[in-house]
């Protein structure tokens, strides 16, 4: 079984409005598979077809080696997930809605409840009534639900919604002991990137409902991510010198004129000299680095770049 999931194509259509665009993602064993994009790219409704909650449109979905049908009854017992905000019967207290979940998943292991609260720093909290706990507790809740019966696929939907930097720091902490540890396969979405990339194995960036890249975070670690930042009079006729004149095909113009040359091949001092010859006004010419947030949003297309979202 080389994948613990896999869809096929998968396409999701509302209102005959396309949500979900023909996406293949792959996500191996024990590995924690970080999904990232924008806000409304897809990402919920994508989970939302892996745990069943939705039908696709056209495509398929496999998880652990087979197709997932509405029938697909004890391949979801394997599963644990917290898709969108997570809802509790609001007047019993934490303890007894795990206790109702372990009855409901038939999962009758000894002090499991506790074991979970703890993980999750609840104890303190598990007699309180849930209408009582904030948003952030809320969240750890529906998480320590989610690993309560061992799952071994753990599929997570914007997990640290409500929580402040220690409880993000946390999660991470507990994220990477599950995998590690307990083995347990870890699907995190998220369209925070600084949330992801320090524990993620593989990252799968979706933006309008497409899959624009699944890449290993070793690969994006060994990249080169530098580049020649270039500003010209005349940005036009640079784009055709460029690609007429020094025969470059991997360069980009960015909305504010400049032009950003991704072949480091390129001696400054003789693109400097074409460009001139070719009647374009060199401003500034300098090599830069480009961040690892630079490069999602430009996979995403620009999208809103403030507090490092993608």
């Amino acid at each position: 079984m080389p994948y613990i999931i896999q869809t096929n194509h998968l396409t999701k259509t509302i209102g005959g409005k396309e949500i979900v665009s023909d996406v293949s993602l792959h996500v191996k064993k024990g590995e924690i598979y970080g999904f990232l994009g924008p806000n409304g790219a897809g990402k919920t409704s994508i989970m939302k077809m892996l745990t069943n909650l939705w039908k696709p449109t056209s495509g398929s979905i496999e998880l652990f080696g087979e197709m997932l049908t509405p029938k697909s009854y004890e391949v979801l017992k394997q599963m644990g997930s917290m898709i969108e905000f997570p809802v509790f019967y609001e007047h019993m207290t934490g303890y007894e809605n795990l206790r109702i979940h372990c009855e409901y998943m038939g999962y009758y292991q000894h002090n499991s409840i506790e074991n979970a609260l703890d993980m999750l720093e609840l104890a303190d909290a598990a007699g309180k009534q849930v209408r009582n706990y904030s948003l952030g507790m809320k969240e750890r809740l529906g998480i320590a639900r989610a690993i309560l019966c061992r799952p071994e696929l753990l599929i997570l939907d914007e997990p640290t919604n409500g929580l402040d930097p220690a409880g993000m720091k946390q999660l991470r902490s507990l994220f990477k002991k599950l995998s590690v540890e307990y083995g347990i396969t870890i699907m995190i979405s998220s369209h925070i990137l600084s949330e992801i990339e320090s524990i993620a194995d593989t990252i799968g960036v979706i933006a309008h409902g497409r899959m624009m890249q699944e890449i290993g975070m070793k690969e994006v670690e060994q990249m080169s991510l530098a580049y020649l930042e270039l500003f010209v009079s005349d940005v036009k006729r640079a784009a055709f010198v460029l690609s007429e004149k020094s025969g470059l095909t991997n360069f980009k113009i960015m909305e504010n004129g400049e032009i950003r040359i991704y072949d480091m091949s390129v001696s400054t001092q003789e693109l400097s000299k074409t460009l001139i010859m070719n009647n374009v006004e060199v401003t500034a010419l300098g090599r830069k680095t480009e961040t690892l947030e630079d490069y999602f949003l430009k996979l995403t297309s620009g999208t809103d770049s403030a507090e490092g979202r993608i």
